[in-house]
């Protein structure tokens, strides 16, 4: 049963290269976390500015109306018609229910922002955490213990940046 033998020649134990190789598994277990994170708040981006720009849409529609009233209120106020004064109630409804969908559309906005703010976070953390990722890795390739080091101060770095993300309100 030879060929089940197997062979350590060559193979020196490293206890440092193992503690790096843990370490590159839990930045990547963080790099995962981060980036799903990073991707979520893109995709929140994204559906908080169509709903923004539904709104902004439902606005100028209701505005076009309010306009079409004021312009049928002063038509018929001018032709004598007794309707002026019911396109004038119109003009006005259409009016105050311009600024509440103003002011949802401005809270779309205010949301895609602080989605976006936190993406940017999430986005540079996740490139540090890379970083970090590829300098560890580097160690098993130079053995240069400077690798390593940067690689987990770029790390530690790139999560502390993606937590910030967090506490933005």
């Amino acid at each position: 049963m030879a060929e089940l033998e197997i062979h350590h020649e060559g193979h020196e134990a490293d206890p440092f290269g193992q503690r790096i190789g843990v370490m590159a598994a839990i930045i990547a277990l963080f790099l995962a976390a981060v980036t799903i994170m990073s991707h979520r708040s893109h995709t929140d981006a994204v559906i908080y500015k169509t709903e923004a720009n539904d709104k902004w849409a439902f606005y100028q529609a209701k505005s076009i109306k309010r306009a079409q009233y004021d312009i049928a209120a002063r038509v018929a106020a001018q032709s004598g018609s007794g309707l002026a004064e019911e396109f004038h109630k119109e003009s006005e409804r259409y009016k105050r229910e311009d600024g509440e969908i103003m002011k949802e559309a401005q809270e779309k906005e205010a949301e895609t922002g602080l989605a976006e703010r936190r993406a940017l976070k999430y986005d540079f953390g996740e490139g540090l955490l890379e970083l970090g990722l590829v300098l560890c890795s580097l160690y098993f390739i130079s053995k240069k213990q400077l690798f390593p080091a940067v690689g987990i101060v770029s790390a530690v770095a790139g999560v502390l940046i993606a937590s910030t993300a967090l506490f933005l309100h």
